[in-house]
């Protein structure tokens, strides 16, 4: 510890209670995990100063599996993207956010012990080493590149992700349970994904992330992976009492492409019951979906407003024509929701 001195720098400043901090934007927590939460972070952060990532600690593929598994440590692959997202528009922003995603490769014929990994990972691990606490690396991370908001692990172990996975094998429909994030979304091409948990299924929840949930006035969850990146929050028994308990607003925020490797064949009806089926507790305010994506929008209404709440539309998704959310559509459409309620 003797490598640092001075107070832990807190970035944004340290929690408020409601209603302090006027002028700064509502208090807004986004979970997810991945490019989903890297999307709805880009947006938040132009709407905001008040602003935390509560993300998954699932991932174990790529460089992050290779952390886990050598180290012993939370995975940093998902936490390490939305501290990117999380920079500034600026030369000292943009330049951090390259930094840390920008991966090793080894030159031809060389199998290098760097290979693959991304140097906002190895930055994140190393400041996990020294610290000895997830939440104080994040927070000296985000510091150093000047992060608009704050990044907190859901929890304060690794998870494992485990599902069923229906399948036609010879003729026949077989179930298969499959074990590891990286692994379940590669088997969910080739068939149907249930019974979805986390092991160990009773981990402790970050308390960070539990207090920043309280206190905000707004949690909006997804868009991101639907079984490995937004149900989880709702997996862990701690994290789920919280968002059903908060008094904020919550906002569920769908993805621009029904039929995604986790997520063949379904609708985006069939999205708000998964939902429901592991958490029917949880209830929302605002479901926000591109009108591309919902089929019958008089159902789909009839289907939020089951779940609590109510639909907004809006052209969220990148003028490309990607099944990618443009920061500054996204920004607008949460931006309106927020001064409607």
């Amino acid at each position: 510890m003797a490598l640092f001195s001075g107070p832990l720098p807190l970035i944004p400043p340290a929690a408020r209670r409601k209603g302090e901090g006027q002028g700064a934007g509502p208090s807004v927590v986004a979970l997810g995990g991945g490019h989903g939460l890297s999307a709805s972070l880009s947006a938040l952060r132009l709407l905001t100063q008040e602003l935390t990532a509560v993300v998954t600690v699932a991932d174990d593929g790529g460089s992050s599996g290779r952390l886990r598994h050598e180290l012993g440590m939370l995975p940093p692959g998902d936490l390490r993207m939305a501290l990117a997202a999380l920079c500034d528009d600026t030369d000292w922003g943009r330049t951090w956010r390259d930094v840390m995603q920008h991966r090793f490769t080894s030159r031809d014929g060389v199998e290098g012990s760097l290979d693959g990994h991304a140097m906002g990972n190895l930055l994140i691990v190393t400041l996990w080493e020294l610290l000895g606490d997830p939440v104080a690396g994040l927070q000296w991370a985000g510091a150093l590149l000047g992060a608009r908001g704050r990044v907190l692990p859901m929890a304060s172990v690794p998870l494992t992700i485990e599902g069923d996975v229906l399948s036609e094998v010879d003729g026949s429909l077989r179930v298969r349970t499959v074990t590891g994030q990286a692994k379940l979304a590669v088997a969910a091409e080739g068939g149907n994904v249930s019974n979805v948990r986390l092991l160990p299924p009773s981990a402790p929840a970050c308390k960070d992330s539990l207090e920043a949930i309280e206190l905000a006035d707004w949690v909006i969850l997804g868009p991101g992976s639907w079984y490995t990146s937004v149900l989880p929050h709702l997996l862990l028994p701690e994290l789920r009492d919280a968002l059903c308990r908060t008094s904020a607003k919550r906002c569920l925020t769908m993805n621009l492409s029904n039929d995604t490797k986790e997520t063949q064949g379904m609708s985006a009806i069939d999205h708000l019951t998964v939902i429901s089926r592991y958490a029917p507790e949880f209830t929302v305010d605002v479901v926000l979906a591109d009108p591309a994506v919902v089929a019958d929008r008089a159902e789909f209404e009839g289907a939020v407003a089951r779940m609590g709440g109510r639909a907004v539309f809006g052209r969220v998704g990148a003028s490309t024509g990607k099944p990618v959310h443009d920061p500054l559509r996204l920004a607008t459409s949460y931006n309106d929701m927020f001064g409607e309620n």
